[in-house]
C-alpha cells in the first residue's frame, strides 16, 4: 500500500521532470519518427490573424488562431511531447490512487511506513507516508481533478509557446499535494506544503510579461508566506511538545501535552491555514490569481492550494479539538469569508472573479463544518467541492475562449451555442448552491444540520446526537467510505465512554449560533450570485461581439465528465448516518436557495440586457471591491513598509554607504599625497637625493 501510495506521489514527480527537460525535444522526436495524425490538419484560415490577446490567461493569440490549434492539439495528441510527459503518468497515477482508496474501503485501517529516519541530534525527522481514508480519497480527488486540467490544458493551452513548462508546473504542483495529504511526518508535510506555493508564484505568474500577472503571483507568494511563518513554528512546537514530528505520534500525545502548548500550536497552525485556503484577513491574495491561466486556476481552487488547508485541519483535527479556543477562532474567520466573500461574488463582473469569491466562502463553509465538530461532512464538502468547482472553472474557460472576454456583461444567450459547456455548467452551479438531488446538496446540508446541532444542543456532538454516547454509538465512516480513522477519534470515544460532562468540547454556544446564521446567509446569498452567473452567460440576447459556439471537443468533453461526479458523488455518502439529508435542515436551505435564486431571477427578468447586481446602488462598489480589505491593507501594511524600506535606503545611502564612500576617498587622497614623490621622473628622484645630502650634510656641519 505505501508503495503504491509512493509511486502516486512520484508519477508526477516525473513528469515534471520530464517535461522541464525533454518536452519541446519530445515533440521533435515524435515529429521526426513519423508518428501519424489522427486526422488531417485544418487548412489556414485566412480570417485567422493575430489580434487582441484573449483574457482569461489563456495564450496571447485571437480567438480562430486559438480555435484551429486546438483541434489540431487534439487530433495529433501523439504528436505533443509535453502533452503526453504530463497527461500519461498523470492517468497511472490516478489508476493507483484509485487502487489505494479502493483498498482502504474494502479494508478500512491505518497503513505507515518509514523509508529513512533523519536524525537530528533532538527530534528525528520520519521520511515516510501514511495511508489511511481521509488520506486515500483526497489523493483520489487531487489526482482526478489534476488529470481533467492536464487533458482540459492541451487544446486551451495549445497556442502558448511555454506549454511544456506550464504541464510541468502543474505535475510539480500535483505531487506536491499529494505528498501533503499522503505524508506521515509533519515536516514531510511541510516540504510539499512550501513545494504548492512555489509551484503557485510561477503558474499564476505564467504569462509574467503582463505586469498584472507578475504583481498577482508576487501577492499570492508573500501572502501565503506570511502565513506559512506561523504554520512552521506551529509544527515545531507540537513535534518537541510531543517529542516527534509523526503525525500519529503527535496525535497520541496530544492529550499529555499542556493546554497551552497545544491551543497556541493549533492558533499558529491556523495562521498557514487562513493563508493557503485563503481565509480572512489572508484572503484577499486568491481574487488577484486569477490573472492565471483558467486551468490553474481550477487546479488551484478544486484539488490544491486552497484545499490543502482544510485537509491539514482534518489530518490534525485531534490538536483543534484539545484546543477548542483555535475551533471558536476558526469558527468566526469561517463565518466572516463566508459572507463577506459571498457578497462580494454577488458585485464582480468577472466570471472568474465570482468562482474565486465563491471558492473561498466555499471553503470556509467547511471551516465552519471542521469548527462545529462536524468532520466527515467537511470533508465530504471538500469532495464534492473539488469536482464541481474544476467543472465550473473548466467550463468558465470555454465560455471565455469562445467569447474573448471575461466580462458577464458581454456573454448571454450562450445555451443554444454551447449546450455541453451549459448543461455541464448548470450541473456545477446547482451543486454549488446545494440543489437536491446534485452533490453539493448532500454535503452542505450535513454541514448545516451539525452547525444546527451545535447551536441548538451546546457542548453535544453534532455527529453524534445521542444524549449519551459511548465508543460503538460514534459513527465510523471507515464502514462507508474511507474519509475517516485517526487515532483521535478512538481517544475522543474513549474519553466519551469513561468520563461524564461535555460529550464534545466544542464551541461556545454563541459562536455555533453565529456559524449556524452565516451558514444560512450563505445558503441564500450563493443562490443569489450563481443564478445572476447562469442568467448573464446563458439567457437572454448576446451582448458581445463573437461567434457563438461550442468549445474544441477535448476541452468540452473534459467539462462534460466531472458533470458525472458533481451531479451523483453525493449518492456514496448516505452508508454514513450523518451524511445523510435531514428534512428539516434540507428544507430551510432549499428555501433560502429558492429566495436567493428567485431574487436574482426577478431583478434580471425586468431587463436581461441589464446587470441584475446594478440594483445593489452604492452598496456595489462596496461589495465589489471586497469591502476595500485590500485599500486597507496597502494604506495599513503596504503604505508603512514602503515608506520604512525609502528610510532605510536614505539611511543607508546618506550613513553606511556615506561612511564607506567617505573611507574609500579619505584613503584615495592619502594616497594621491604620497604619491607625489613616485611620479617616475628620474629628475625629481635625484633632486631629492641631493636634497636630502646637502640636509644630512647641513645637519653633520652644525652638530659639529
Amino acid at each position: 500500500m505505501i508503495v503504491l501510495a509512493s509511486l502516486t506521489i512520484l508519477l508526477p514527480f516525473l513528469a515534471a521532470f520530464a517535461g522541464f527537460l525533454l518536452g519541446p525535444k519530445l515533440s521533435e522526436a515524435l515529429r521526426a519518427g513519423g508518428a501519424t495524425p489522427a486526422g488531417p490538419e485544418p487548412p489556414e484560415d485566412p480570417r485567422a490573424v493575430v489580434f487582441e490577446k484573449v483574457p482569461g490567461g489563456g495564450p496571447r493569440t485571437g480567438e480562430r488562431v486559438w480555435r484551429r490549434a486546438a483541434v489540431v492539439a487534439e487530433r495529433t495528441p501523439l504528436r505533443n511531447g509535453p502533452a503526453l510527459a504530463a497527461c500519461l503518468p498523470m492517468a497511472a497515477a490516478t489508476v493507483l490512487a484509485a487502487i489505494v482508496a479502493f483498498t482502504v474501503w474494502r479494508s478500512p485501517g491505518e497503513r505507515a511506513g518509514t523509508l529513512t529516519l533523519v536524525g537530528t541530534g533532538s527530534v528525528p525527522i520520519r521520511i515516510g507516508l501514511q495511508v489511511d481514508g481521509l488520506a486515500a480519497v483526497v489523493a483520489l480527488m487531487v489526482c482526478c481533478v489534476a488529470l481533467a486540467v492536464q487533458v482540459y490544458s492541451v487544446a486551451y493551452m495549445a497556442k502558448d509557446p511555454r506549454y511544456s513548462s506550464y504541464a510541468a508546473f502543474i505535475s510539480l504542483f500535483t505531487a506536491a499535494m499529494l505528498l501533503v495529504v499522503y505524508a506521515g511526518d509533519l515536516l514531510l508535510l511541510y516540504v510539499g506544503w512550501e513545494v504548492m506555493g512555489v509551484c503557485s508564484y510561477f503558474l499564476i505568474g505564467h504569462h509574467w510579461e503582463n505586469r498584472e500577472n507578475s504583481r498577482a503571483a508576487v501577492k499570492a507568494f508573500l501572502v501565503t508566506r506570511l502565513g506559512d511563518v506561523g504554520f512552521l513554528f506551529g509544527i515545531f512546537l507540537l513535534g518537541i511538545g510531543a517529542g516527534s514530528f509523526r503525525i500519529s505520534d503527535v496525535l497520541q500525545r496530544v492529550p499529555q501535552m499542556p493546554d497551552t502548548t497545544v491551543t497556541v500550536a493549533a492558533l499558529l497552525l491556523l495562521a498557514g491555514v487562513a493563508g493557503k485556503s485563503a481565509q480572512f484577513p489572508l484572503h484577499t491574495w486568491l481574487p488577484d490569481a486569477m490573472a492565471g491561466p483558467t486551468p490553474i486556476s481550477a487546479l488551484i481552487h478544486a484539488a490544491t492550494m486552497v484545499a490543502a488547508g482544510i485537509y491539514v485541519v482534518a489530518r490534525l483535527y485531534g490538536v483543534f479539538l484539545t484546543g477548542s479556543a483555535a475551533l471558536t477562532v476558526l469558527g468566526v474567520l469561517a463565518v466572516i469569508s463566508m459572507v463577506g466573500s459571498a457578497l462580494a461574488a454577488l458585485a464582480q463582473d468577472d466570471i472568474k472573479r465570482v468562482l474565486a469569491y465563491s471558492t473561498i466562502s466555499q471553503l470556509a463553509v467547511m471551516a465552519a463544518g471542521l469548527a462545529v465538530g462536524a468532520k466527515s461532512a467537511a470533508i465530504f464538502h471538500l469532495l464534492t467541492h473539488g469536482a464541481f468547482k474544476a467543472l465550473l472553472f473548466l467550463a468558465a474557460g470555454s465560455v471565455i475562449m469562445v467569447a474573448g472576454s471575461n466580462l458577464l456583461r458581454h456573454y448571454g444567450g450562450l445555451r443554444r451555442a454551447m449546450p455541453l459547456t451549459f448543461l455541464s455548467m448548470t450541473v456545477g452551479l446547482a451543486a454549488l448552491v446545494g440543489i437536491p438531488p446534485v452533490s453539493g446538496w448532500f454535503s452542505k446540508d450535513s454541514i448545516i444540520e451539525a452547525a444546527q446541532h451545535a447551536a441548538l444542543d451546546g457542548h453535544r456532538a453534532p455527529e453524534a446526537p445521542a444524549a449519551t454516547l459511548s465508543r460503538a454509538h460514534l459513527p465510523d465512516l471507515s464502514a462507508h467510505m474511507p474519509v475517516s480513522g485517526t487515532p483521535h477519534r478512538d481517544l475522543v470515544a474513549r474519553s466519551l465512554a469513561e468520563s461524564p460532562g461535555p460529550l464534545w468540547p466544542g464551541v461556545p454556544g454563541w459562536t455555533a449560533w453565529l456559524i449556524y446564521l452565516g451558514l444560512l446567509v450563505t445558503v441564500a446569498l450563493t443562490a443569489a450570485y450563481a443564478a445572476r452567473l447562469w442568467l448573464m452567460t446563458f439567457f437572454g440576447e448576446t451582448r458581445g461581439e463573437f461567434e457563438p459556439r461550442e468549445a474544441p471537443k477535448i476541452m468540452a468533453w473534459t467539462v462534460a465528465a466531472l458533470a458525472v461526479p458533481s451531479a451523483i458523488l453525493g449518492f456514496f455518502g448516505l452508508g454514513a448516518e450523518e451524511l445523510r439529508p435531514h428534512l428539516g435542515s434540507a428544507l430551510l436551505a432549499l428555501l433560502l436557495a429558492a429566495l436567493g435564486a428567485g431574487g436574482a431571477f426577478l431583478l434580471w427578468n425586468r431587463d436581461p440586457a441589464a446587470d441584475p447586481a446594478g440594483r445593489l446602488g452604492p452598496l456595489r462598489p462596496v461589495f465589489a471591491n471586497a469591502f476595500h480589505v485590500d485599500t486597507l491593507y496597502d494604506a495599513v501594511v503596504v503604505r508603512p513598509v514602503l515608506a520604512l524600506a525609502r528610510l532605510v535606503v536614505r539611511a543607508d545611502d546618506r550613513g553606511i554607504d556615506a561612511a564607506v564612500l567617505g573611507t574609500g576617498r579619505a584613503a584615495r587622497r592619502l594616497g594621491g599625497l604620497l604619491r607625489l614623490p613616485q611620479n617616475g621622473n628620474p629628475q625629481t628622484y635625484l633632486t631629492g637625493v641631493l636634497a636630502g645630502v646637502v640636509v644630512i650634510a647641513a645637519v653633520v656641519v652644525i652638530s659639529l
